[in-house]
């Protein structure tokens, strides 16, 4: 295998060094390409993965592509043969807020507003803290769809809850109906680039959100669609965390490591939260059994022992 790879590896230079020699014998530089942008010294401010502020010439600033245009019946149907489940393992989480940086970005959210939030979870005095990512739990039986008096969010086949913002009126119904506070209400209008701005509302993208409408988690539901890619919280957590599949198939992945969805829940105890309700989530929590890291590493200047907060 070694001396396959390498012979590979000699052949893509050798091929690479004749068409630099062909380019310089043209008098073109191979190592400058004439399509190159030239910076104009304007800059423009980005938030990036991680949630900094960072500073790009806007001449490296490369379009942005318009997500495959679906129909609303499609979008309403979801994907043919699919059943989509999520798996949080709580024993993972060190609350380092990368699934969240990560879908506000990708959202265009406004700061402070979040379809992922990690909780602080104590069940009792005498028991031990943990941290508790909690998104939409994409219910089969959502109350938020029922309440809602204009159809604007519904369920799909797939599983998936989504909301079209093009027929949401901003009653917030289904906001005091979800027992789960998952919903966000845009409150202002976005700060949206021109190209975010004018792309085609889509409900299986989420963007561009609209000032007096609802918003929440949609699974990333377009990147399934279009590539077959992980939701975002997903890729972002670099402690796999979340684990995303289809329950059809019984296979749900971190991008690292892959499982067989009813073994993991049957071995690990897997529950959903409220299961009194009857609400029937499609997100399954693994206990924070056998941590990978102490609660207290997971704090930072906003939080505190003492201010944590105590569910059950």
């Amino acid at each position: 295998m070694n001396k396959l790879t390498d012979k590979s590896r000699r052949g893509f230079l050798a091929a690479g060094l004749m068409a630099g020699l062909a380019a310089c014998k043209s008098g073109a530089d191979p190592f400058t390409p004439e399509d190159q942008p030239m910076a104009t010294g304007e800059k423009v401010k980005l938030l990036s993965v991680d949630g900094e502020i960072i500073e790009v010439d806007k001449a490296f600033l490369k379009p942005v592509p318009d997500h495959s245009v679906i129909s609303n019946a499609q979008a309403r149907a979801g994907i043919p043969g699919k059943s989509f489940v999520m798996v949080i393992d709580l024993s993972r989480c060190k609350n380092l807020k990368k699934c969240i940086d990560a879908c506000d970005h990708m959202h265009h959210l406004h700061p402070g507003e979040h379809y992922v939030k990690v909780h602080a979870m104590q069940e009792a005095e005498e028991t031990a803290p943990y941290w508790q990512p909690t998104i939409c739990m994409h219910c089969d039986e959502p109350p938020c769809v029922k309440v809602c008096p204009v159809d604007a969010t519904f369920k799909r086949q797939d599983g998936i809850v989504l909301i079209d913002n093009d027929r949401c009126v901003g009653c917030r119904f289904c906001m005091a109906a979800c027992p789960y506070s998952t919903r966000v209400f845009n409150w202002e209008q976005p700060d949206l680039d021109a190209a975010i701005a004018n792309m085609t509302s889509n409900p299986e993208s989420g963007i561009p959100q609209k000032m007096g409408t609802v918003g929440k988690c949609d699974f990333c539901t377009h990147m399934i669609r279009e590539s077959g890619d992980l939701p975002h919280c997903v890729t972002a957590c670099p402690n796999g965390v979340y684990m995303f599949g289809d329950m059809n198939e019984d296979v749900v992945s971190n991008g690292a490591e892959t499982f067989r969805f009813s073994d993991l829940i049957k071995d690990k105890a897997g529950y959903r939260l409220m299961e009194d309700l009857g609400t029937k989530p499609r997100v399954y929590y693994l206990p924070p059994v056998n941590r990978s890291f102490p609660f207290e590493s997971g704090l930072d200047e906003n939080e505190s022992m003492d201010n944590h907060a105590t569910h059950h």
